[in-house]
């Protein structure tokens, strides 16, 4: 509710050109509080099996990050407030037109740590499928593992035995379930820092372009020294700076990205998640040992998951 807030208020305060504060936003009652993010999932971590830990020591740590920038969000926007009205208690009607243009573009700086904290919100997600298909994979390697230690041990001992054609149908199931989990990992991986790179990018894009007409709103102030007893001319570029102010707006409604998509050939895979052989186009394992089904992702509701 309060970053949806921030979000209302500083749209409101870019169709007004302004950031000024009103006194009746002074209250104590409206001021954001920092959110509390402690969570008992927390504890999830400490019975998983080693790769999985060290994925969710990553994702814990990516959640402070996107609290990082969701707070530099709200800094920002309370900067650009704080900066539009000193300028007004200056009483110079120049360093007061320019200083409130230059918050209402800080408001929109600071939105944009907000929109970049969304984003990689949406990469996290994908490493948690991937954590969970870590955490889902492992009793099948233990158990790959100890197939392999039983055929080695009973090749030694009985290498007539009949349970050894058992244990190789066995042995191959549990490569099959392996091989399942390390194409959706290898996927998805992809996919998480492909949504990773494109918020850094775009974050990084938006926020220059904002701070290049930043800059040619500067250029419309006069710092030229005044001569005790001159009087400083009156500021003529209100219309120009409201202008910029514009066209950062259109430049912003108009940002498309441009990066260059990153190939996936998970779509060659078979509905196994299996990849298909060189002569007939299917996976070159039975369906019925492979166990027709890619490895359960454990996706938990929205609710529990909620940065977690």
């Amino acid at each position: 509710m309060i970053q949806a807030a921030i979000i209302q208020v500083a749209a409101k305060m870019n169709r007004s050109l302004s950031v000024r504060s009103k006194k009746s936003h002074d209250s104590p009652s409206e001021k954001s509080a920092p959110k509390h993010r402690f969570t008992m999932a927390s504890l999830r971590g400490i019975q998983q099996p080693e790769l999985s830990k060290k994925l969710f020591k990553i994702i814990k740590s990516e959640n402070h990050v996107i609290g990082a920038y969701e707070s530099a969000s709200r800094e920002r926007i309370s900067i650009a407030s704080q900066i539009s009205d000193w300028g007004e208690a200056t009483a110079d009607d120049s360093i007061s037109d320019i200083s409130d243009k230059i918050g209402v573009l800080l408001s929109e700086i600071g939105e944009q740590e907000d929109v970049f904290a969304q984003n990689l919100e949406d990469y996290r997600t994908v490493l948690k499928q991937i954590r969970n298909t870590e955490s889902s994979v492992q009793p099948s390697r233990d158990n790959k593992a100890k197939i392999t230690d039983e055929i080695q041990k009973l090749k030694y001992k009985e290498p007539q035995s009949t349970k050894l054609v058992q244990l190789e149908q066995e042995l191959v199931r549990a490569e099959a379930q392996n091989l399942v989990a390390e194409a959706q990992t290898r996927q998805k991986l992809k996919e998480a820092y492909d949504l990773h790179s494109a918020a850094v990018i775009e974050r990084a894009e938006k926020q220059i372009l904002l701070s290049r007409h930043m800059r040619r709103l500067l250029q419309l102030l006069d710092d030229t020294p005044v001569v005790p007893g001159d009087i400083r001319p009156a500021f003529e570029h209100s219309a120009q700076a409201r202008q910029i102010l514009n066209d950062a707006e259109e430049d912003l409604r108009e940002w498309q990205p441009s990066i260059d998509p990153v190939p996936s050939s998970a779509t060659e895979m078979g509905a196994n998640l299996m990849p298909p052989s060189t002569t007939g186009g299917q996976s070159t394992v039975d369906p019925s040992v492979a166990g027709g089904d890619e490895v359960p992702a454990q996706m938990e509701s929205p609710a529990a998951e909620k940065r977690d």
